[in-house]
């Protein structure tokens, strides 16, 4: 996605009035895979550099190494084509086609080929009269016989970008193209970027709207490989979260951009800070890096199962910024198992500081709105340490490094197992962290217990 592409008007033929929601099944948990664009960008140098360009033995290759090193048995299933595939002009049918040197066997025997090795295979489009690259795009007469070449080469997975394109077209084309898609009968997640370029443009996206006819979406700016990058989408996802969260379950997720971690911009630490934010959020985990060359310790980051466990968790409840002082940032996701209306949680604590050494953090389970009375069961997930049972007097210690994570699991503990009552819980952010969040019965009145003691931060 090019957010400062040129916007052309692109003409819709509308299919019918009404255009009817995705409703394909699909995404009942956030996607997990690899994609092309944040490491490899659009390099379509195939005679100079043959390991990196934009060709089917990248992706193969990339395949092979799902398989072979753990991601698949991870979780991470999709192999995602992002931009530069097509050739610079349609066939003589006006159908798409991937350029024929860099992919000369053609998208069908890629997408075979990645089907084969037990992977799912997605590829990219933009809504527009060009992709950012300046290939060809999909407008309104194209858009029948564009999902109906995906449908035929078995493609899992359409990102929909928008370059070239008015944002105002955006509210009728991108349900067009998913009508048009759930016309194949071919289960396709659908990836759009309709709200980015909305808010890059002035308007305010209609996300009701856009949860009944996309998968996920992209919410703001690419992501760069560096910690400054990162910390502005953090950022974005903490200020806008009221606007952000209520629209995202299974089947329709925020998305704020691909894992960059194992690539050159992030520390050790700041690669767990992605992945652990990344899981409190429930965003899809789509990695970018050059799988055949990423460092041991990398690689455990992003196959570590205790966070895909948390970002993968079947509520789809997606967490929230529920304190933010002095640089030191608590996230907040309600996940499994749930006792009563009694919900457990994924904590994560983030030490936005550079002074270079440890932030000490202490705070008591309750002001977290952690008041199950028999306590949880408390677990660093990153160390896999289990750090005893806590109840919601009890003080929990964490020691975080500079612009590093700790991230927990608490996990309530029940005498009796009651069949979970699904209600969403209400919890906000509030800067002197006087509005925890709360697990009583009635979610619109926050706990607040009378003898509050703000988190103790202590930097030895």
């Amino acid at each position: 996605m090019k957010l400062l592409s040129l916007s052309l008007f692109v003409g819709l033929s509308v299919l019918s009035a009404t255009v009817s929601c995705l409703d394909n099944g699909l995404a009942r948990t956030p996607p997990m895979g690899w994609l092309s664009w944040e490491r490899f960008r659009c390099n379509t140098d195939c005679v100079n550099d043959p390991e990196n360009c934009i060709g089917e033995r990248l992706y193969m290759q990339m395949a092979d190494r799902l398989v072979q090193d753990g991601y698949k048995d991870a979780g991470y299933e999709y192999v995602n084509v992002d931009d530069c595939w097509l050739a610079k002009e349609r066939d003589s049918r006006g159908s798409l086609q991937p350029d024929p040197e860099r992919f000369p066997h053609g998208i069908k025997f890629l997408s075979d080929y990645i089907h084969s090795r037990g992977l799912k295979f997605g590829i990219y489009e933009d809504f527009g009269n060009f992709t950012c690259a300046g290939y060809p795009g999909v407008v309104g007469e194209t858009m029948d016989i564009d999902s109906q070449t995906f449908a035929s080469w078995n493609v899992d997975y359409l990102k929909l970008d928008g370059c070239y394109s008015d944002p105002r077209d955006m509210d009728k084309g991108y349900p067009q193209m998913g009508l048009y898609m759930n016309k194949t009968g071919r289960p396709m997640i659908y990836s759009c970027s309709w709200p980015a370029y909305q808010v890059f443009s002035g308007m305010a996206p209609d996300y009701s709207t856009i949860a009944k006819h996309c998968n996920l979406w992209r919410n703001y700016n690419d992501i760069d490989d560096s910690w400054e990058s990162v910390e502005t989408i953090i950022d974005y996802y903490g200020d806008n979260q009221d606007a952000l969260i209520p629209n995202a379950g299974p089947g329709h997720w925020n998305d704020p951009d691909m894992l960059i971690i194992g690539n050159f911009g992030l520390s050790y630490e700041q690669s767990k800070s992605q992945m652990a934010i990344w899981s409190i959020l429930a965003a899809p985990l789509l990695m970018s890096v050059d799988l055949r060359k990423i460092k041991p310790d990398y690689r455990d980051i992003l196959i570590n199962r205790n966070l895909i466990a948390i970002n993968q968790d079947p509520l789809g409840i997606q967490g929230r910024r529920i304190y933010k002082n002095k640089g030191i940032e608590i996230w907040a996701r309600p996940v499994t198992p749930v006792s009563g209306e009694v919900y457990s949680y994924a904590i994560a604590f983030l030490n936005r500081r550079t002074d270079g050494t440890p932030s000490e953090v202490s705070v008591v389970l309750q002001e977290l709105g952690l008041i199950n009375t028999l306590g949880y069961k408390v677990v660093d997930l990153f160390e896999n340490k289990d750090l005893g049972v806590y109840t919601p007097k009890d003080v929990l210690h964490v020691s975080i490094n500079p612009t590093g994570v700790v991230i927990v699991k608490a996990e309530v503990i029940a005498s009796i197992q009651r069949t979970p009552n699904f209600i969403r819980p209400v919890f906000t952010e509030n800067e002197n962290f006087h509005v925890p969040l709360h697990n009583s019965p009635n979610f619109n009145v926050p706990f607040v217990q009378n003898n509050f003691q703000q988190p103790n931060f202590r930097r030895d």
